[in-house]
């Protein structure tokens, strides 16, 4: 199944076609896309919506106060209103009859029909009915042929064209909740009644063949039968969607699948896509007796609702990988994600046959190969995941003096550690069963977490506070205080650094463990049950007070920059509402303040005149400035590339009869030089101007920003230009030095500085003028 997105009330109605659900809530309806999408909101009735018909590109609606309104789907705008005296004529059932074009069929809760014709708006014929309220009208596989049911039980098959009753069936259940024909060949009418029974009809010997009883627990909502299938899907006020097979030789049905059930089921929801979602089902405590006595009667075998569960993905394509406690159990059930149903095994000590004793904390080794149980008469068992076996128990009677009220084992099935209801927690050897250490609390634990990649352990006491131990120096490390009611659940961020914790005082708190505070607290409109994060930090997952829904709140740490300072001991929190999707309703967005921390820092270029400041620039631009000639000799090809001489555009030739080309001229002058005096050609570059101007101004900035663009061999460059040898100066390399100076004693740049001045040594000595320096 795939949840839609959620609508501000409760659904009173809904309607579907092909294309679109129509689900109606208060005096509005809405319609769905995709099952999911909400993309067209109807808006006008000023009574609450009890009936929806589909009609073509348009949807009839009809509200309590029987008014009619035909709205057109795409434009949702209004095409009729049909407004009726509800004490002569109050709609209680529309129908659209089968080839009947532009008309539909109103049954009154007066016990009359009226056949409209929509598009003229006339009332065609009125049938006077049977003087008791209509409360379904269904098309019969027969054109011309409805099924009207009645307040009294009564179901009627009535000929509209001609007005004549065709066969009359009655129920001792009740009024006729819903109807619906089988269409696979077998001429079968269902119909449903208030106490959960459904009746069977055949309509060729007019007679009852078979009686649903207790389909299910509370009145029959609707019942479809699949169009040319042996099925029949059913709903009811028990939360229960059931689907229902007729394959028997009788015509008697019998359940096929249980989709959805109010409570006792496990099931997992992806924040990725609604198509990983699993649910594991019901858990039975007898399947044998459950196949021999059929699944019609399955409440009292099914397991009761789960109420704290351990799950370990090492094993589990081997084994069942969940063991789940369960309310008023002593047994735990074992659980296989992978197959999506029950375990083989139900884990309990043996011997033990006492009624009040139940399973109140379990835990699943991080191998996968144990699970250990807790019980509220203070006994620790351990028990084989793959065969079920008891494996033994701590303590010599039991663990504890009171409750278990949390069991947890360490990372590498050294420890065990169990609290107790006397205000004990007890650090145990997992192989031998013997205990280690044992700690005092300042008051009764009321639930125990571990976080096993750093061996921090969560703490919750009765007294609204927090302790927390690490279970190698076995000793408390941090204490929060805060929470004005019992904490239901704890939670650790996936790096151990923060612990997020939910009480019934209707905060969700966030503390940080490194520094010991709250760095953020929130309130909500429903006291949160369950808190956990998910395995990357992204999602925070929550469960509250009257809610059925699982909730996901984002942490914005990922992607804003937040304050994590700690709060104020007088900071008082705000009310935050609940995730939703509904988009109808207007969420104001809460407003932050940018504090001191959250506003970007501009770091300035030099901390202090006193400190040695670096520069910003990578290690390639500086580091390899005096290896620059090993790196071009290495980096040097083999041979020269060898250039074709290029030839003129237009060949010179020889005069003469016969054109011959004329051969180039060869220079045979071996008296003149090819080397070329750079200093008289070469031009002052950028950076020698600036290092004129500085012996001037005696600044220097200019200069040190255009080395700082330059690369290795652009600044090896700069710095051989400056001898006179290439067209520099004496007094331009001295004019180098005092920037170099300048650079030390501002020290600013320290490490480009060395750099340079190391190359430039390097370079003068070489050239010769290092000695007029």
């Amino acid at each position: 199944f795939f949840p839609g997105n959620s609508l501000p009330q409760d659904i009173c109605c809904m309607a579907a076609d092909g294309r679109l659900v129509f689900a109606a809530y208060g005096n509005v309806f809405s319609a769905f896309a995709r099952n999911k999408e909400v993309v067209h909101t109807f808006k006008g009735h000023k009574a609450e919506i009890h009936l929806l018909q589909p009609f073509g590109d348009h949807v009839i609606s009809v509200d309590t106060d029987s008014v009619l309104i035909i709205w057109h789907i795409y434009s949702e705008e209004e095409y009729l209103q049909l407004p009726f005296d509800k004490s002569v004529f109050k709609i209680s059932a529309i129908l659209h009859p089968s080839t009947y074009l532009n008309k539909i069929l109103l049954g009154s809760e007066q016990g009359s029909l009226q056949l409209w014709n929509v598009k003229s708006n006339k009332l065609l014929y009125t049938f006077a009915g049977w003087k008791v309220g209509v409360t379904a009208l269904q098309q019969a596989p027969a054109v011309d042929v409805v099924a009207v049911g009645l307040m009294s039980g009564q179901v009627i098959i009535h000929n509209i064209k001609f007005d004549e009753t065709l066969m009359k069936f009655r129920q001792d259940w009740g009024p006729i909740t819903s109807i619906s024909f089988r269409t696979d060949g077998h001429p079968v009418m269902a119909a449903g009644s208030p106490c959960g029974h459904i009746g069977l009809w055949d309509l060729e010997d007019k007679k009852l063949i078979n009686q649903m009883r207790n389909a299910h627990s509370t009145a029959i909502a609707g019942l479809t039968f699949l169009h040319r299938e042996p099925l029949l899907v059913t709903n009811g006020a028990d939360n229960a969607l059931r689907i229902w097979i007729f394959d028997g030789p009788a015509g008697e049905g019998r359940a096929s699948e249980f989709l959805l059930c109010q409570d006792g089921t496990l099931q997992s929801f992806s924040t990725v896509h609604e198509k990983f979602n699993k649910s594991l089902g019901h858990g039975l405590i007898n399947k044998k007796r459950v196949k021999r006595k059929g699944l019609q009667n399955t409440m009292s075998v099914r397991l009761p609702p789960v109420t704290e569960f351990a799950a370990e993905e090492a094993r589990e394509s081997d084994w069942d990988g969940i063991v789940a406690c369960h309310q008023g159990k002593l047994s735990c059930s074992t659980w296989n994600y992978q197959r999506s149903t029950i375990g083989a095994h139900f884990l309990r000590p043996a011997g033990l046959k006492t009624d009040s004793t139940t399973a109140t904390a379990v835990d699943i080794t991080s191998c996968g190969n144990f699970a250990v149980i807790g019980l509220s008469s203070g006994a620790v068992d351990v028990y084989n995941m793959q065969s079920g076996i008891h494996r033994g128990s701590f303590g010599r009677d039991q663990a504890h003096k009171g409750s278990v009220r949390g069991v947890a084992v360490d990372g590498l099935n050294q420890l065990t550690i169990t609290a107790g209801s006397e205000g004990v927690l007890k650090f145990w050897n997992f192989k031998n069963k013997v205990l280690i250490h044992s700690v005092s609390l300042d008051s009764s634990p009321n639930l125990m977490l571990l976080h096993r990649d750093s061996g921090i352990l969560g703490l919750a006491l009765d007294d609204f506070s927090i302790s927390v131990l690490d279970i190698e120096t076995r000793k408390i490390v941090r204490e929060f205080s805060g929470h004005q009611g019992q904490i239901n659940d704890m939670t650790f961020s996936p790096d151990g650094r923060w612990l997020i914790s939910a009480s019934m005082d209707c905060s969700i708190r966030t503390w940080d463990l490194p520094s010991g505070c709250l760095i953020d607290s929130f309130l909500l409109d429903s006291a949160p049950l369950n808190v956990t994060m998910s395995p990357t930090g992204d999602f925070l997952a929550t469960s509250h007070v009257d809610h059925l829904g699982v909730y996901l709140w984002s942490n914005i740490s990922l992607y804003s920059v937040v304050s994590l300072r700690p709060l104020p001991t007088d900071y008082v929190p705000s009310v935050v509402m609940l995730p939703g999707t509904c988009q109808t309703q207007e969420l104001s967005e809460e407003t932050v303040e940018p504090s001191e921390e959250m506003i970007e820092y501009d770091s300035p270029e030099q901390l202090n005149e006193q400190l040695v400041t670096l520069s910003l620039l990578p290690e390639s631009r500086w580091k390899n400035l005096l290896n620059l000639d090993v790196i071009k000799k290495k980096n040097k090809p083999k041979e020269p590339p060898k250039v074709p001489k290029s030839a003129p555009f237009f060949i010179p030739t020889i005069p003469g009869l016969v054109p011959r080309y004329a051969a180039p001229e060869q220079n045979n002058d071996p008296q003149q030089s090819k080397v070329v005096n750079l200093g008289i050609l070469a031009q002052k570059s950028d950076f020698c101007l600036k290092l004129e101007e500085g012996l001037v101004n005696n600044k220097y900035e200019a200069a040190v920003n255009l080395l700082k663009e330059l690369g290795p061999s652009g600044i090896e460059t700069e710095l051989r230009s400056l001898s006179p040898d290439c067209g520099g100066s004496v007094g331009i390399m001295k004019s180098f030095l005092k920037m170099i100076g300048t650079m030390l004693d501002r020290k600013r740049d320290f490490e480009l500085a060395q750099a340079y001045l190391a190359l430039f040594l390097k370079v003068s000595l070489r050239s010769g003028w290092g000695s007029s320096l």
